[in-house]
């Protein structure tokens, strides 16, 4: 069961202010409750309660969210200024002061970083000193505040750490459950199309099981496999974000055979292959296929047929080329197309390029977008330390 109201619970710059002005509100009560036990200080009491109260409507009524994150921990000088007087009103003694200035220190630790709580400290101190400056109190009185402001800012700052460790565990879980249902989302998304494949491959060997039975049931074994590649992408995938590493399987491969092998699902009209049929590159043959499959989808989906893949070898360093004939990646969403979640289309779970940056870094090399003038350009680029011909193993 919530015992606090909603509206004081959470961050922002909102609820920061609604915070404070709890804590406005509670120390005007207070004055006004003073009054009844110190009547000869009813008048300074006033003072400070309406101080106090109107500032904590002022607080309540002013439009926060229209400010900056920062603008809210301001609220802490005229408070500091409130407990000036209340010091300076009640003859230098501070006994409601150091409450109070804490109260304000653990508030702005809730929200702030530790600059700014050591920032709150010269008008802390001025605020406490000054009043016991002017109305002449002993040596013995001012120096309370080299044990005060330190406790003050020792409580904040352990709040500050405690409330910073908070959050970046709550974002740290929030990350995680997004990128649990991303994967599921991607699981579904890519098995959508080799599934469909495969269903109509059995409904048409139940039709006609004599004559083309061979060539259905291949097509259906292609579509498995590739189902099965898929899956366990996406187990490397979260093996990478949870471990932070990925182990390849290295081996010299024909390159024009692989990607044939990736884009075999596709019609023909779809893709257009430019490799050297005697290109063989070390590379892990399924990565690679999750690779050319992940960037000509993403070719077709955003782009348009016919999608190109080229890749050749040069200095010691292989290239993989995938470009589509569509309106190209506007130059605003560029910056973050190989980070994770970082597509703005609807129908995109904005895991596919980060896959791809992912599997090029396996790889030891690097994936990023080429601007073409007319379309999109896809590279991949990684180590070739051997360039091999088709009669090598």
């Amino acid at each position: 069961m919530r015992v606090a109201a909603p509206h004081l619970v959470g961050a922002g710059t909102q609820v920061a202010a609604r915070q404070v002005a709890a804590l406005f509100a509670l120390a005007g009560v207070l004055a006004l409750v003073g009054i009844t036990n110190d009547t000869r200080r009813a008048g300074d009491l006033l003072i400070i309660a309406a101080a106090d109260l109107g500032l904590a409507v002022f607080v309540t009524v002013f439009r926060w969210a229209e400010r900056p994150p920062l603008a809210p921990v301001l609220l802490a000088l005229p408070a500091f200024a409130v407990l000036g007087f209340s010091t300076w009103a009640f003859g230098g003694v501070a006994t409601g002061t150091g409450p109070f200035l804490v109260l304000i220190f653990a508030w702005a630790a809730l929200h702030y970083s530790r600059r700014v709580l050591l920032a709150l400290v010269p008008p802390a101190l001025l605020a406490y000193l000054l009043p016991l400056i002017l109305t002449d109190q002993p040596a013995a009185v001012l120096g309370s505040s080299v044990v005060l402001l330190p406790v003050a800012l020792g409580v904040a700052l352990l709040i500050e750490a405690q409330a910073r460790n908070l959050r970046e565990d709550s974002a740290r879980i929030a990350e995680i459950e997004r990128w649990r249902a991303a994967l599921v989302a991607a699981l579904a998304h890519d098995l959508r199309s080799p599934l469909s494949i495969v269903q109509m491959v059995l409904e048409d060997l139940r039709d006609d099981p004599g004559a083309h039975a061979g060539e259905f049931i291949e097509k259906a074994l292609r579509q498995v496999a590739r189902i099965d590649n898929l899956t366990s992408g996406l187990l490397d995938l979260d093996r990478i974000d949870t471990q932070g590493k990925l182990r390849l399987d290295l081996r010299p491969w024909p390159v024009r055979e692989v990607v044939s092998r990736a884009v075999a699902h596709l019609r023909a009209d779809d893709v257009v292959i430019e490799i050297d049929p005697a290109l063989t590159l070390t590379m892990d043959r399924d990565r690679f296929e999750q690779i050319v499959v992940n960037l000509v989808g993403n070719g077709l989906r955003h782009g348009g047929p016919p999608v190109l893949v080229r890749v050749t070898a040069e200095g010691g360093i292989a290239r993989l080329e995938v470009r589509d004939h569509g309106p190209g990646v506007p130059e605003a969403v560029r910056p973050r197309l190989f980070t994770r979640f970082g597509s703005d289309n609807p129908g995109s779970v904005g895991l596919g390029l980060w896959i791809v940056g992912q599997l090029a870094q396996a790889h030891g090399g690097e994936a990023h977008h080429e601007d073409t003038g007319s379309g999109a350009r896809m590279v991949v680029t990684w180590p070739a330390p051997d360039r091999l011909g088709p009669d090598r193993e």
